[in-house]
């Protein structure tokens, strides 16, 4: 993990450079290009209605660095900096943190490879709300307020309204499964979720017969979430699956990892997991869950379609435009290690592939 590279790195909107002639309220993107800061629209914190923000000026997807240049950058720089910042960092592997969950273990739901580190997992994220490097989301999510929480139900379904976190978890058993986790930038891990099946959830709201998706939704709060005043992507965070994929009983809504709740960096209290398709499907921090008709319009497809589709089913077979998506690297492995084949739906083939019978994955990737 090369964790001692923690805090090393700071997001744009930490500390704001002039750029060009914006002054203050623009910053630098990843890939050097001026990026201004928008003013905080409408909450949807908390069950209201869904904002709708003016389309900012984005960040080309040409700019954001490929993940073998990443990597190679952050190992140089753990490198350098880990007798200096040791001081400032976890024991190796870390202790979870959060208040532990009574769940039952699923050995159904399980994998023959060993799980990451509490600390790997907790300490390189993408979570785009609180920056755009891997480091800033644990540093930064603890701005976040998580209680209370609320999640909006909206559209194609009999109930509807707004309902407490606690509303939504009362009486649902919680188990814990160790799924893979396969991020598009080639990277992967294994976690021990805890969580409960999205479908389970989704019943007691009635779908009609004409929900054909489930659109999820981030919270949008500037002032908690600073990266959402730069504009990498439309906020708030959008995401989306069909509906026969929201109620497979691989699909989970998870509130906690290695037996205690989720932190806020990985998405608390409430978050997706979707475990054969890539990391940005699996939406974190949850406010509202919309049963649509029609595709929902998602983040990442929205802003390069032609980069990230909507299935977003791990393939071997389909490469991104700029890097290839064959092997992957695990975290927590030595960085030359040799690379691991990518597994097709990320090994959960037995269990989805029927799910896309007759489509052509190299046009819905």
């Amino acid at each position: 993990m090369a964790a001692g590279a923690r805090g090393a790195l700071r997001p744009a909107w930490a500390s704001p450079a002039r750029c060009g002639s914006e002054g203050p309220t623009s910053v630098q993107s990843p890939g050097g290009s001026c990026v201004t800061f928008r003013p905080p629209g409408r909450s949807t914190a908390q069950g209201g209605a869904r904002a709708v923000n003016p389309r900012p000026t984005r960040i080309a997807p040409s700019e954001i660095t490929p993940p073998e240049v990443y990597f190679s950058r952050r190992t140089l720089l753990a490198a350098a900096l880990a007798s200096a910042a040791s001081g400032c960092v976890r024991a190796a592997g870390g202790e979870p943190a959060g208040a532990p969950l009574a769940y039952e273990r699923n050995a159904r739901y399980s994998v023959s490879e060993k799980p990451n580190t509490y600390d790997e997992i907790t300490t390189y994220n993408n979570f785009y709300e609180f920056g755009t490097d891997k480091e800033s989301p644990s540093e930064y999510a603890r701005m976040m307020r998580t209680r209370p929480w609320s999640v909006t139900v909206a559209g194609e379904a009999e109930v509807r309204g707004r309902f407490d976190l606690e509303d939504l978890l009362k009486g649902q058993p919680l188990e814990e499964r160790i799924y893979r986790f396969r991020c598009v930038e080639a990277w992967s891990l294994v976690v021990p979720w805890v969580g409960f099946p999205l479908g389970k959830l989704l019943g007691r709201f009635k779908p009609t017969s004409r929900a054909k998706y489930v659109e999820l939704t981030t919270l949008y709060a500037p002032q908690q979430m600073p990266g959402q005043r730069a504009a990498v992507l439309n906020w708030p965070y959008v995401e989306g699956l069909r509906i026969d994929e929201a109620m497979h009983p691989l699909t989970l809504m998870v509130v906690g990892l290695y037996g205690r709740t989720l932190p806020n960096q990985d998405g608390a209290p409430l978050r997706l997991i979707v475990p054969w398709k890539y990391g940005f499907k699996s939406i974190k921090s949850i406010v509202q869950i919309r049963f649509t008709e029609r595709e929902p319009n998602t983040a990442w497809n929205v802003a390069a379609p032609h980069e990230y589709g909507f299935y977003a089913n791990v393939n071997p077979a389909v490469d991104h435009p700029r890097w290839s998506q064959a092997t992957e690297r695990r975290l927590g492995s030595p960085f030359l290690a040799a690379r691991r084949p990518t597994l097709p739906f990320n090994g959960y083939a037995a269990e989805v592939a029927s799910l896309y019978q007759g489509m052509d994955l190299r046009r819905y990737f």
